[in-house]
C-alpha cells in the first residue's frame, strides 16, 4: 500500500479515536482503515494502536510515530504546493534549443523581452545546427526547421523560415545582376554547407506557380551563416539566407536583393515541447510569446518532433 496514504489514514484514526470514525471522515470502509494501519505496523515491526472490541488507544511508539507522520505529511503537502506555485508563476531555468541563425537573429530579441517579463526565470539557450533529441538532452522547448517525423512531442507551427537571395552592390557591379534563376549558373553562390545539399546543389525559385531549379555552384562552403554573410558583404558572391538575418544589411544597402520577382524557397518551422497536461508557467509564457511573435496561430499540431536532416 502507498506509505503516505497509510500514514494519513493512521493519523486520522489516531486523532478521531476509532477506525469507524476515520472511515466515515475519509469515505472508506473501517476494514480499509484497518488494512492501512496493519500495513504500517508490519513495515515497522511495531504496534501503533492497541485494539480491543471496546476501545482503541495509541501505543507509546504510536504517539511518537503519529507526530513524525504529521511532519512527513506536512512536507509532502508543501512539496505539492511548491509544484502548484511553479505552475502558477514563472520561475526556474528554461532550457531551449534553436538553430544558430534563427536563434541569433530572431529568438534572442524575444528572449530578452521574455526575461524582462519574467524576472525569476533564467534561460539556458543552446544554438546548434545539428538535430538534438529534446528528451535525451533535457530541453523543454526546441525550435525545429524542416519536416517532422512522428513522435510523442507536441509540435506547434511557426511562420515558415523564408529565404531571400542577395549580394553586395560591389559584387553585382563586377559580375552583373542575374535576371532569372538560370543566370545563377554564371555566379559565385555562397553555400551554407550545413543544409542537406551537395556542392552542385540547386536553389529553387517560384513565380506564378512555376518552379525553377537553379544551379547554385560556388567555391566557398561554410557551415556558419554569420561567416557566409561576411563573405557576401565582402562582395564574394550571392547568398541565400533567412530574411530576418538579412534585414539590417538590406535596409542599410550593404546587400541588395536579387531576383526580387521570384519567391525563394522556405522551410517549415515548429516549436516542439513535451506533452504535459499542466506545463510550468515559465514554459507556458514562453510558448505564448513565441506564437505571438512567430506563429501563424496558437494551434498545437500533434504531428511529431524530430526533423529529418539537420537544422
Amino acid at each position: 500500500m502507498d506509505r503516505l496514504t497509510s500514514m494519513a489514514v493512521f493519523v486520522t484514526a489516531a486523532d478521531l479515536g476509532s477506525f469507524a470514525a476515520a472511515a466515515a471522515a475519509l469515505g472508506i470502509s473501517p476494514q480499509m482503515v484497518a488494512k492501512h494501519v496493519v500495513s504500517l505496523e508490519t513495515r515497522l515491526g511495531m504496534r501503533l494502536i492497541n485494539r480491543t472490541t471496546r476501545r482503541q488507544s495509541l501505543t507509546e511508539f504510536g504517539r511518537t510515530y503519529r507526530e513524525r507522520c504529521r511532519a512527513v505529511l506536512a512536507e509532502a503537502e508543501a512539496a505539492d504546493a511548491l509544484a502548484e506555485t511553479v505552475r502558477a508563476h514563472p520561475r526556474g531555468t528554461l532550457r531551449l534549443n534553436a538553430p544558430v541563425t534563427f536563434g541569433s537573429h530572431g529568438l534572442v530579441p524575444l528572449l530578452t523581452r521574455y526575461l524582462r517579463d519574467c524576472p525569476e526565470v533564467e534561460v539556458d539557450l543552446s544554438l546548434t545546427d545539428r538535430m538534438v533529441d529534446p528528451v535525451e538532452e533535457g530541453f523543454e522547448a526546441v525550435i525545429r526547421l524542416g519536416p517532422l517525423a512522428e513522435s510523442s512531442l507536441v509540435a506547434r507551427p511557426l511562420a515558415p523560415y523564408r529565404l531571400v537571395a542577395c549580394a553586395a552592390p560591389a559584387y553585382l557591379a563586377a559580375h552583373g545582376v542575374p535576371a532569372s534563376p538560370e543566370d545563377l549558373a554564371g555566379h559565385q553562390c555562397l553555400d551554407f554547407s550545413h543544409w542537406p545539399r551537395g556542392r552542385d546543389s540547386l536553389w529553387r525559385f517560384t513565380r506564378a506557380g512555376t518552379t525553377v531549379e537553379a544551379p547554385a555552384a560556388g567555391r566557398l562552403h561554410i557551415n556558419d551563416f554569420r561567416a557566409l554573410l561576411t563573405a557576401a558583404r565582402d562582395g564574394f558572391g550571392i547568398v541565400l539566407g533567412v530574411d530576418t538575418a538579412l534585414r539590417d544589411d538590406l535596409a542599410a544597402g550593404r546587400l541588395v536583393r536579387v531576383l526580387p520577382d521570384w519567391e525563394a524557397p522556405s522551410r517549415p518551422m515548429h516549436l516542439l515541447t513535451m506533452r504535459d497536461r499542466r506545463p510550468t508557467a515559465k514554459l507556458r509564457r514562453f510558448v505564448e510569446m513565441m506564437l505571438a511573435e512567430f506563429g501563424p496561430d496558437g494551434t498545437a499540431v500533434r504531428t511529431g518532433a524530430l526533423a529529418r536532416g539537420p537544422t
